[in-house]
C-alpha cells in the first residue's frame, strides 16, 4: 500500500520569484527564470535554511526566536486564486512578487487547501513538501498599497483563504518556468476530531 497517491492534478509554473532581503519596509521579490534548489531551498532567498528562527505562527508551541525545523522554504501561490484577490481589491491583477511569492502554479484546483504533507513533484522529479496553508500577512498589504495606493489595504481579508502553501524541498534539483507540477497527496482519510477539541 501506497503512503501517497499521485493524482491527476498538475500545475503549470507561470512565475518564479526569489526575496533576496529583509531590508526594507515592503517586500522586494526578484523574478527568475529557473529556481535550483537544495535540501536548504533556494540559495540566496532570505526564506532559505534548513532550521528558522520561530514566529508568531508557532507561538502556541515555541518561544519566539527558537531554532526549529524550516518548512517555510518555499511560498507558492496559484494563478486562480491571485485572480480572485485581485477582483477583492478592484485591480486588473495582482503582481506575485508583491506578495514575496517563490512560485506561481496553474491548473490545481482549490489549492492552498491541499492537504499538508502532499507533494508537489516536476517532470525532472525535484520534489517539494506541503507544510501548510499560508496565512496573509501585513507586508504584502503595505507593498500592494505602495504600488497601488488605496488597494492595498484590505489583502488580508481578501486573500484569506487563498493565501497559497509554504513548502520544503524533499528532493534537490532546478524548476523552470513551463515546468509541470504534479500533486501527490497522502492516502489517508480526512482527521475526525471531536468538535470541541479547539473551542477556546
Amino acid at each position: 500500500m501506497q503512503a501517497l497517491t499521485p493524482t491527476s492534478f498538475t500545475g503549470k509554473i507561470t512565475w518564479l520569484g526569489s526575496v533576496p532581503n529583509r531590508d526594507t519596509p515592503e517586500i522586494t521579490t526578484v523574478a527568475l527564470s529557473e529556481m535550483p534548489l537544495t535540501f536548504a531551498g533556494a540559495e540566496g532567498e532570505v526564506h532559505a535554511g534548513l532550521t528558522r528562527p520561530s514566529c508568531g505562527r508557532v507561538s502556541l508551541q515555541y518561544p519566539r526566536e527558537t531554532r526549529i525545523r524550516n518548512t517555510r522554504q518555499i511560498s507558492i501561490v496559484c494563478a486562480t486564486e491571485l485572480a480572485k484577490i485581485a477582483a477583492e481589491l478592484n485591480l486588473d491583477s495582482i503582481d506575485p512578487a508583491w506578495l514575496g511569492a517563490s512560485i506561481v502554479v496553474d491548473g490545481i484546483p482549490d489549492f492552498s487547501h491541499v492537504p499538508p504533507s502532499s507533494r508537489l513533484q516536476s517532470q525532472d522529479g525535484v520534489t517539494l513538501t506541503v507544510d501548510m496553508q499560508n496565512l496573509p500577512c501585513v507586508l504584502p498589504a503595505k507593498t500592494i498599497e505602495r504600488a497601488k495606493p488605496g488597494h492595498g489595504k484590505t489583502f488580508k481579508a481578501a486573500a484569506k483563504g487563498m493565501r497559497g502553501v509554504t513548502a520544503w524541498v524533499e528532493r534537490e534539483g532546478t524548476l523552470r518556468l513551463g515546468d509541470t507540477l504534479t500533486l501527490h497527496v497522502p492516502d489517508q482519510r480526512a482527521w475526525m476530531a471531536q468538535p470541541d477539541l479547539f473551542e477556546k
